[in-house]
């Protein structure tokens, strides 16, 4: 089995431009949704790969239906603040991110309405393969 093949469970996630935040739908292996994660980050770069962000350290936990959540990691958000990691203006923005992403699922609009969760890829779709060299460059250290 290659050790490089997502296997066990399925992610759906929906970056939208500009947000501080992106959803994740989390499902098992039997297809199942586990929960819904709310990630704060920074707004997502388009680079050549793919995309870039940087996590802001908090999160938003919510169950399957959408019924109820849990803050994640708040202390590690309050220790990022006395660190100087996340200063004023960007504190800012992750507490008008925090409200939005709670009005979005209060009243169940953006990521949390529609079919994109349920989106799959064509079985006739190649899996994507990591760049040569990928795996001898893992656990390295620059010198």
């Amino acid at each position: 089995m290659d050790s490089w093949v997502w296997q066990g469970n399925a992610l759906a996630s929906y970056y939208e431009a500009g947000e501080y935040f992106s959803v994740h739908l989390h499902r098992d292996a039997a297809g199942e949704p586990v929960h819904w994660y709310v990630n704060f980050e920074q707004p997502f770069q388009r680079t050549p790969i793919g995309i870039d962000t940087f996590d802001l350290f908090v999160d938003l936990v919510v169950t399957p239906d959408l019924s109820s959540y849990s803050w994640k990691d708040e202390d590690e958000y309050a220790h990022a603040r006395r660190l100087g990691l996340v200063n004023q203006e960007l504190h800012q923005h992750i507490g008008l991110a925090r409200e939005r992403a709670l009005e979005l699922l209060r009243r169940r609009i953006g990521p949390f309405t529609g079919n994109w969760p349920n989106w799959t890829m064509s079985p006739s779709w190649e899996l994507p393969k990591l760049p040569l060299g990928t795996d001898s460059a893992v656990g390295t250290k620059a010198a």
